[in-house]
């Protein structure tokens, strides 16, 4: 038995690792682990081409990636304003702009069984919005994500991702760009390049290194598949990447993706946040922009629970060692276990 605990430099924060705690007893609840079919077409699929959404709007026939204004936004530009207080609590309008972006017409295809070419457009889709997003002046921040999953809440399996660009900073983000211009002032150095430098002298936890872009499952996973992927160049936002840079990265990104999809032979559910500095017109040079996964399954059928530590106590528990899980990921495949041949109805 090991106890270990790994400091987690981004968070400013302790994670405990008790890897032999994996294969404790369990008779709580499991998940199923068999594949559920997924049809390419689905005819009230508000999501799909040419189909009406709830608003009573229509998707254009696209055949590509495809960008509309969510139907059901967590923040709006007329967000009404609060009565004001003079209290200990406070109010203000949840002022923003949601969207979302589907990858793919097909309602089967998920981000992993898209090609280089497919996986490159919807990453300049990012850089596009994200450039816009980043010009109305009550956003401070843009916060691109994909719930891949039912285990993760997803409302609707046809591949997609969300954009919250919010007029305030998400709290982990927050904290990034904070330490990371510490660090920087502390040291003259980019904190995260001094972190995939670790990486690659350490070794067994990089699961593709190709060009300008690199993956691997840090030394500081808090769940038990955790991986970054970032461009080795320091940017502090996706829009900045050179057509080159996007080339590599999608690359690196689609191996990960298969790699997660190959590992049980079944789509891999995950939480996926593209972090990125803040649009406040802060300084931010310290500040790298990766990708983050955070996969919920610690096995197959089991979920990395939540509980008193995490929720209450505010740090993790990790029942895995990253080097093992990393190994792992490197061990399968990277030409996904099946090809869907989709074709449209």
């Amino acid at each position: 038995m090991t106890w270990e605990e790994r400091w987690h430099p981004l968070r400013e924060e302790w994670v405990i690792l008790a890897a032999h705690r994996q294969n404790r007893p369990w008779i709580g609840e499991t998940l199923s682990e068999s594949e559920a079919f997924i049809p390419s077409y689905l005819s009230d699929c508000y999501l799909f081409p040419g189909n009406p959404r709830v608003s009573g709007k229509r998707n254009d026939n696209y055949t590509q990636a495809f960008v509309f204004d969510n139907d059901h936004p967590c923040v709006g530009l007329n967000a009404p304003t609060p009565a004001p207080t003079e209290s200990l609590y406070k109010s203000r309008p949840a002022t923003g702009i949601a969207r979302v972006v589907c990858y793919s017409p097909y309602h089967n295809v998920t981000m992993a069984e898209l090609d280089t070419l497919q996986i490159e457009s919807v990453l300049r889709v990012w850089q596009e919005q994200d450039n816009e997003l980043r010009t109305h002046p009550e956003v401070k921040h843009v916060l691109i994500f994909e719930n891949k999953g039912e285990v993760v809440g997803v409302s609707n399996p046809h591949p997609h991702c969300q954009i919250y660009a919010t007029n305030f900073v998400f709290k982990t983000i927050e904290t990034e760009a904070r330490v990371s211009q510490d660090y920087l002032a502390e040291t003259g150095r980019v904190l995260f390049q001094d972190i995939i430098a670790e990486e690659q002298s350490d070794g067994r936890r990089i699961l593709c290194d190709t060009g300008s872009a690199i993956a691997f499952v840090p030394y500081f996973a808090r769940y038990a598949y955790e991986v970054y992927v970032a461009p080795k160049a320091t940017h502090q936002r996706i829009s900045t990447l050179s057509p080159i840079e996007i080339r590599d990265f999608a690359e690196v990104l689609r191996t990960v993706l298969v790699k997660f999809d190959n590992l049980w032979k079944r789509p891999f559910p995950y939480v996926m946040l593209l972090h990125q500095a803040p649009a406040d017109g802060g300084e931010y040079g310290g500040y790298h922009f990766h990708i983050e996964f955070h996969p919920p399954l610690r096995k197959p059928s089991l979920l990395k629970y939540l509980a008193g530590p995490e929720i209450g106590g505010g740090n993790f528990i990790s029942d895995t060692a990253p080097e093992e899980k990393a190994e792992e990921l490197r061990a399968v495949s990277s030409i996904h276990y099946h090809h869907t041949g989709n074709t449209l109805k």
